[in-house]
This record gives structure tokens, sequence and C-alpha cells, in this order.
């Protein structure tokens, strides 16, 4: 059970919400991340700001510039690359796994994530799509009940929820989680790592197209 809202330590509490902030898109990348002016904005000291910051700094998520200020990190083609790398090498093992040693309790947590995913990518909520898209990728490391991979997707967590926000078809992307979501839940294990190399190539042409799209001129 989670802590009440008033218990959550305050860096916790900044830190969770930053890191949403730039997961969401609501920081761009490049954006500056001023103490001071955090501060001011969430009413809080600079202390928890500083430590929120040096939290999302191990997470990949942001970069610290000593004497000045840090800013939302701008992942590289190379550094992109390398998480999609690691992606591929996770989530064919656990997408398998997950399939072989589901459980009925985990195979409901996994349809309730899949049917938010849906609902919010068929009203066009990008935000509640992507989140939910997301948990969908963590539930099956769950099922896949592996210590191992566990901790090294808890390692990846932030970078992983970055890579899975950069797509802008959210049907595509649900759909293919439905798909994987039947082969899971028919304990198809060949069926599922099949469907995750088409999906994890879907992804990343879908990141790639919104990588190249061109930025709409301000009006």
């Amino acid at each position: 059970m989670s802590e009440p809202a008033d218990h959550v330590p305050e860096a916790a509490r900044i830190t969770a919400r930053l890191r949403d902030e730039i997961l969401d898109g609501v920081r761009a990348p490049g954006g500056r991340l001023v103490e001071r002016e955090l501060a001011e904005e969430l009413g809080v000291s600079r202390v928890p700001v500083r430590d929120a910051l040096k939290e999302l700094a191990g997470e990949g998520l942001v970069t610290l510039r000593p004497r000045t200020w840090a800013v939302v990190h701008e992942f590289t083609a190379r550094e992109a690359q390398d998480v999609a790398e690691a992606r591929e090498a996770l989530e064919t093992t656990a997408f398998a796994l997950a399939a072989r040693r589901r459980t009925p309790e985990g195979l409901d947590r996994l349809r309730g994530v899949l049917s938010a995913e849906l609902e919010a990518a068929r009203r066009g909520d990008a935000v509640a799509a992507r989140r939910a898209g997301a948990d969908f990728h963590e539930v099956v490391l769950e099922l896949a009940d592996n210590g191992v991979l566990s901790e090294i997707g808890r390692m990846l967590g932030s970078r992983m929820r970055w890579f899975l926000s950069q797509h802008d078809d959210l049907l595509a992307i649900a759909r293919d989680h439905e798909r994987l979501c039947a082969a899971i839940a028919a304990q198809d294990a060949e069926e599922a790592q099949r469907l995750v190399a088409e999906h994890l190539s879907t992804s990343e042409a879908l990141a790639r197209e919104r990588e190249e799209a061109p930025v709409a001129a301000p009006d």
C-alpha cells in the first residue's frame, strides 16, 4: 500500500512531478531547470529541488551543469540507439517468459492497463495513452517473474519510459499491445516473441517519423 501523499518525502514528490513532466513532454529536451525558479514554482526550498535534480540526473533524464542550471536531457541518436538495443534484449526475453509464467491475476492487471491505453488512444489523450502503454511493458516484466530482468528494468526505467513515449500513432501501439496480450493469454511464447519483434520495429519507425516531422512555424 502506498503512503498517503502528505507522508511522501518532499524530494520524492518533486522528483515524481518533474519526471512526469519530462516524460509527458511538458518540459521539453534542452529546457532549463533552475533550482531557484523551480523552488518558487513548487513552493518549496531549494534543497529538495536540488535532490530531485540529482535523482533525475541519475535516471538519465536531466543533465547537471555545475555553477549554472540543469537542463532536461537531450537524447542523442546514439543514446536512443543504445536504449533501443537494450530494450530489444530485455523485452524479447520478458515477453516470452510472461507468456509461459503469467498468472490469472497478472493477466487481469495486464488487460486492465491495455483497456486504459485503448480507451485513451481512441479519445486522443496522448499523455494517458503513452503512460498506460509504458505501464503495459512494466506489467509484462512483472509477469516474466525474473529477478535479474526486473532489476535491469528498474535501472532502465525512466529511459525506457522516455523511449516508449516517442510516438504519435497511439492506436497503432495500442493494437500491437492488444495482440501481444492475446499471445500472453494463450501462453504462446513463440508468438509473443514474433510479435514483440514486430512491435519493436513499429515503435522505432514511429519514433523516427516523429523526429523527422517538420516543426510547425509559430503563428
